[in-house]
């Protein structure tokens, strides 16, 4: 019987699988978790090769970010649960075979599981993928790429040197062929690389399919409100059951400004403390005592039945014309002032002012709390193409190679003065020594068509349109 033959055989007959009841979003929160994590990562290269080490050392630093973990490795498996076991070819398959579906319980559970097994043949590593895939679990094949005479060299159990005096049969790389994987997920070169910087290299793997967060010092630029990954999928199926807030266009745009950073360090909606911060003192205190810029409240108005409804959740799901695009995570419900608002934002208080009005019809509460969008927020009308992000921006600017970046923002109607005075910025630049100054051009959405006049100023140029009424709450308080 070939090993497809034996994957797909069931020998005990009257079985019925038993479908759970709990869902892996609630097994998730049981573990602490805001998203469900249940993957497996199958390490796999010669005996020697790094593969415990680094599955040992991966696991400890997940679990001290509160990742649940778990490390299954060869040697443990084989004196418990495959005790049974040899080293024949047959015997091998089983041993994966038995691993693999062990792993999957713990994915299914909902913890990242290691396996660190040789794993020689490539047959038996893609039957323990397939248990992971056909059962909707991600499975990533790492590849510890250690050539055979420094695994000989370390040879820290000696079984190299055994199976070089032939005390040992079937030894792999030695009397065994060691199938390579002919399209890991990550190969992994320890030879010149410490154990932290491997380890650090399954870390990233994880972060980019969305497997865990991205933690410290892993990413670059400002930090964006997305989720992916496993974390998506699993905030979706919670968003179903949560309970919900119908949210406008104009808390939408909000949401756009949240999630692709524009109003970094904010997390999501602010809370009581942030938003009188910006009242009061236009700058926001960051829990290291360092001071930032943010002079516009970026909040959420909810009318006095619906934070009656929602009093006591413990997460809200965002809905924009009947679609879950966010949570909002433990939220917090504080009053609306909305007089003292505008006095503070705009040093008026007259709803002849558009959006003093839009304040004054809002909800007489405000609620805070951590944000997870689920997607970029697409306006559909042949601009979202132009509406870079700022991660985006400054790929582009170094892209352009830009030394200096002048930036212009206009709500009238472009005209010639407007040209004028970017060509002019951009001299001044030039003459104070910078080679090759981009102009980063915010018009109103309306003006695409009147864009052609910008471009007088003779340099590069990123243009990214804005949406009116988000761009008119942040420009308010210079309005009057």
């Amino acid at each position: 019987m070939s090993v497809d033959e034996a994957y797909c055989a069931q020998v005990a007959t009257n079985v019925v699988e038993q479908k759970h009841t709990v869902s892996r979003a609630k097994r998730s929160r049981a573990l602490g978790s805001r998203a469900f994590r249940g993957s497996t990562v199958w390490l796999t290269g010669l005996s020697g090769a790094g593969k415990t080490t680094i599955a040992f050392a991966l696991e400890a630093y997940l679990v001290s970010k509160g990742i649940p973990t778990y490390a299954l490795d060869g040697d443990n498996i084989r004196t418990g649960l495959n005790k049974n076991l040899g080293f024949s070819k047959q015997d091998r398959e089983e041993n994966i075979r038995r691993v693999a579906e062990v792993a999957k319980l713990f994915a299914d559970s909902g913890h990242v599981c290691l396996c660190s097994f040789v794993s020689p043949f490539a047959e038996d590593r893609e039957v323990a993928r397939r248990t992971h895939t056909d059962s909707g679990f991600p499975f990533f094949e790492v590849f510890i790429d250690t050539p055979l005479e420094v695994c000989e060299q370390r040879d820290t159990k000696g079984l190299y040197k055994k199976a070089r005096d032939g005390q040992i049969k079937g030894f792999t790389g030695i009397t065994q062929e060691y199938e390579r994987p002919e399209a890991p997920e990550l190969v992994v070169k320890t030879v010149g690389t410490s154990i932290e910087e491997s380890t650090l290299q399954v870390v990233r793997l994880l972060e980019a399919n969305g497997i865990i967060p991205s933690f410290e010092g892993s990413q670059s630029g400002v930090e964006e409100l997305f989720i992916y990954g496993n974390r998506l999928s699993s905030a979706i199926e919670e968003a179903a059951e949560l309970p919900q807030v119908e949210i406008s266009t104009l808390d939408l745009m909000w949401v756009q400004v949240l999630s692709e950073g524009w109003a970094y360090p904010l997390k999501g909606f602010m809370r009581e403390n942030e938003y009188l911060q910006a009242l009061n003192f236009n700058s926001l205190t960051l829990a290291d005592g360092s001071v930032v810029n943010q002079s516009v409240p970026v909040v959420l108005p909810v009318a006095t039945e619906v934070k009656d409804k929602l009093a006591g959740a413990e997460a809200i799901a965002l809905v924009y014309g009947g679609k879950p695009v966010a949570i909002l995570r433990a939220p917090e419900f504080y009053p609306h002032r909305k007089e003292y608002r505008c006095g503070k934002q705009f040093t008026i208080n007259n709803n002849g002012h558009p959006y003093i009005k839009m304040i004054e019809e809002s909800g007489d509460w405000l609620v805070g709390g951590h944000l997870e969008v689920f997607e970029r927020i697409r306006w559909h009308d042949g601009l979202d193409s132009y509406r870079l992000t700022p991660n985006e921006l400054r790929a582009k600017f170094k892209e352009l190679g830009a030394d200096a970046v002048f930036a212009f923002q206009l709500r009238n109607p472009i005209h010639n003065g407007h040209a004028l005075l970017m060509q002019d910025t951009h001299r001044q630049l030039t003459e104070r020594g910078y080679k090759k100054p981009v102009l980063l051009l915010h018009p109103l959405d309306l003006q695409w068509l009147r864009l052609e006049a910008a471009c007088i100023h003779h340099g590069p140029a990123v243009i990214r349109p804005f949406r009116w009424w988000t761009s008119y709450a942040a420009l308010g308080a210079c309005e009057s």
